[in-house]
């Protein structure tokens, strides 16, 4: 009887989450934290979010081999030039307490400014899992281009694991990713009038 040899898995794959439904940040916060439980570090880009979520506050209370830089109205100052990282060390400077989509013409240069800044932490290698958060939502809104990100992902270093979240994921983008889940919205507390509550949507 044959006999199959189990290797060991490696980091540098790459994840979609995607879909409609509630959980998809959540589902990659969740992994970095599994992540983390083996050593690995994590980095986080949030694309068109700002804002004092739970999970900037996590990180810098209790978390630091995970950084979070976030590319939207509070997180670029100046004019939107100049990026605001929070890295365990910096205060948290806020704002309402949620995070903040802007109208397209507000997020193209955030957005802009957020891929390159992912460009540079992939081809680090210096982080094991790094999460684009919301970059499905920018490629959605034309605020990028999907053939940059796709180049981004073939030149990444083997050794990278590489998660996208965000609705709307574009097709070039599914079909490079190894793994992708969509999250599908059956009920939603906004139905009922219920608003996003501290710690639980941010």
């Amino acid at each position: 009887m044959q006999c199959l040899i189990m290797t060991p898995s490696k980091l540098g794959l790459i994840q979609v989450y995607t879909g409609e439904g509630k959980g998809k940040t959540s589902a990659s916060l969740g992994l970095s934290l599994r992540a983390l439980g083996q050593g690995f570090s994590t980095y986080i880009i949030q694309f068109m979010k700002s804002g004092d979520t739970g999970e900037l506050f996590s990180v810098k209370k209790y978390i630091p081999n995970i950084k979070i830089a976030q590319f939207g109205k509070d997180a670029i100052a100046d004019k939107q030039s100049k990026m605001f990282e929070f890295d365990g060390s910096d205060e948290i400077k806020g704002t309402d307490g949620r995070f903040i989509f802007l109208p397209d013409a507000a997020e193209r240069e955030p957005a802009r400014r957020a891929l390159e800044h992912a460009a540079n932490v992939i081809k680090s290698g210096k982080y094991h899992l790094v999460i684009l958060d919301e970059i499905n939502c920018a490629l959605d809104k034309n605020l990028i281009e999907v053939n940059d990100v796709v180049r981004l992902l073939d030149e990444k270093p083997d050794n990278v694991e590489v998660i996208l979240t965000g609705r709307n994921a574009p097709q070039l983008i599914m079909d490079r990713a190894d793994y992708v889940s969509e999250i599908k919205q059956v009920k939603h507390p906004w139905e009922q009038g219920i608003g996003a509550r501290r710690g639980i949507e941010y």
